[in-house]
């Protein structure tokens, strides 16, 4: 069984050309439920380079499909049996200001677009660059 993977090294996704935030934005809720943008920002902002991109993608799918502990393993399996989109698609990246560095072992961390940080991962050319995806075409 084929298995895909989310995850970059050594590498820095800026946020989206037309991301309309000036500085790192916690996602609102909707409602009294969890968002994509609220799940991967509270795995990441608390745990800078402790998850991967698949553990942070994943862990967002196990936690909105309300997955039990004893179905991760093999849900894990079967998610990634497809390709998944990567943190360059993420709430977090396209709307809510945040850049995602991953570093030589493929754990991400997230700074906001206005911090000295950022702009020290952004002008770093030992990492490889892309952008988040445009929300418009």
């Amino acid at each position: 069984m084929k298995t895909h993977t989310t995850n970059y090294q050594n590498a820095f996704i800026e946020v989206a050309d037309d991301c309309p935030a000036t500085s790192g934005e916690m996602p609102p809720l909707k409602g009294d439920k969890k968002t994509i943008g609220n799940i991967q920002f509270d795995l990441l902002y608390e745990h800078p380079y402790e998850h991967t991109s698949d553990d942070v993608i994943f862990s967002t799918h196990a936690i909105r499909n309300g997955l039990k502990k004893s179905e991760l393993k093999t849900a894990r399996e079967e998610f990634f049996c497809k390709g998944q989109p990567c943190m360059r698609t993420s709430p977090l990246t396209k709307r809510y200001g945040w850049g995602v560095h991953s570093d030589d072992k493929g754990k991400v961390a997230i700074y906001p677009v206005d911090s000295a940080e950022y702009k020290k991962l952004a002008n770093d050319k030992t990492l490889q660059h892309t952008k988040a995806m445009k929300t418009s075409r």
